[in-house]
């Protein structure tokens, strides 16, 4: 097979704004700027709206992070001086906001059909102190045992949490990310499928965790014009600028998807019968909107020099792992390394995940399959 010349990079993610989008965007900052309101104004309710609208639930609540999120979540089911479990296959945000919020993290292993959570491992790891679980959606992938899950949780008498950082539009047999737990958690984080800048949202169908978090995320004030602080809260509010990219892009959120399961698409039929390479599936009944394209190595020998054979001799750039170690490889989290994590460590040692994005053409795709077929076909 001959070495490709004149390579175009593809690059491992990018997020789009079209000319359309930022004069839209545009347009309404200037409007905000001219009012002077730039927080917790018109565009905040009409993002969390149509976010609700979204996710299929009565309240969402837009902060600053999707680490605030998590953390508001959290304080939202008091798990203070309690044990919560979280997955070992997650990033340093989710186990942290559990810290921040008085709990301790209580690691699970992982599932290798979905790289989230098994209920046997909820079970497995569950104390007499266990107040919350937290469920991670890698990739975008919801787990085909979310139902199991649920009824786990509520049959133990504990509160499940999604951390759906990655799964925005996401759902499983029609029940949308963020809609399966006591709380949602979303970023916006400029990497994700859909961005405000910077940002997160909650998401509920409880009206006392919504009361709550709408309390924590300003301050602890029990309301906008009243400075009377009920709880230990924090400035974790949305600016309105941020609120605005945000709506701009949920309302492009369908179109993005569908442009990433388009290449997704490619994909999978690329690699069906690949015998390096083997793609994490979406199971049926899912909707997965490709916030990451998962793929585990046959002979992952060095992750490393292979991605950056595809980078300096292809022009691919793979994008970063879901996730290179897991959370008790981090050193702040090594102590609550207290079971064996294999699964944990294995999938996170053995997968790369490959460039899509809104806006990615067949042509790079195709190159990106090219290149997988000269270094590990």
């Amino acid at each position: 097979m001959p070495e490709p010349e004149n390579i175009q990079t593809v690059p491992a993610a990018r997020i789009e704004f079209r000319p359309d989008d930022r004069q839209w965007i545009a347009d309404r900052i200037q409007e905000v700027l001219a009012s002077g309101q730039l927080t917790l104004g018109q565009h905040g309710k009409a993002f969390e709206e149509g976010f609700a609208e979204l996710c299929g639930v009565k309240h969402a609540i837009a902060v600053n992070s999707g680490t605030a999120a998590l953390e508001i979540a959290l304080r939202a089911v008091d798990i203070e001086g309690k044990d919560v479990l979280v997955p070992a296959n997650t990033f340093f945000a989710t186990a942290a906001a559990v810290v921040h919020a008085g709990g301790r993290p209580v690691l699970m292993d992982t599932d290798a059909e979905t790289f989230g959570t098994a209920p046997e491992e909820i079970e497995r790891r569950f104390t007499p102190g266990t107040a919350a679980v937290v469920v991670v959606h890698i990739g975008g992938l919801v787990s085909p045992r979310m139902k199991e899950i649920q009824e786990l949780a509520a049959a133990r008498g504990i509160a499940l949490i999604e951390d759906a950082a990655h799964a925005h539009g996401s759902a499983h047999e029609g029940v949308r990310a963020g809609a399966f737990g006591v709380a949602g958690a979303f970023s916006f984080y400029p990497t994700k499928v859909m961005t405000a800048g910077e940002g997160g949202m909650i998401t509920t169908n409880d009206d006392g965790v919504a009361e709550e978090a709408r309390i924590y995320r300003d301050q602890g004030k029990a309301s906008f014009t009243v400075n009377a602080h009920t709880r230990l809260g924090y400035n974790w509010r949305m600016s309105e600028p941020n609120a605005i990219i945000g709506r701009r892009h949920l309302e492009r959120l369908p179109h993005m998807i569908a442009d990433r399961q388009h290449i997704a698409g490619l994909y999978d039929a690329a690699l069906k019968d690949f015998a390096g390479l083997t793609p994490l599936r979406i199971p049926p009944g899912g909707e997965c909107n490709y916030y990451k394209y998962v793929a585990s190595l046959a002979n992952p020998t060095d992750r490393k020099a292979l991605k950056a054979e595809l980078r300096e001799k292809y022009g691919v750039s793979l994008t970063g792992e879901v996730y290179e170690d897991p959370i008790h490889r981090q050193p702040v989290f090594e102590r609550y390394a207290d079971a064996a994590l294999p699964v944990s460590e294995q999938v996170c040692a053995s997968h790369i995940c490959l460039p899509v994005f809104s806006g990615m053409t067949e042509a790079q795709a195709h190159q990106v399959i090219d290149a997988l077929k000269r270094t590990i076909g």
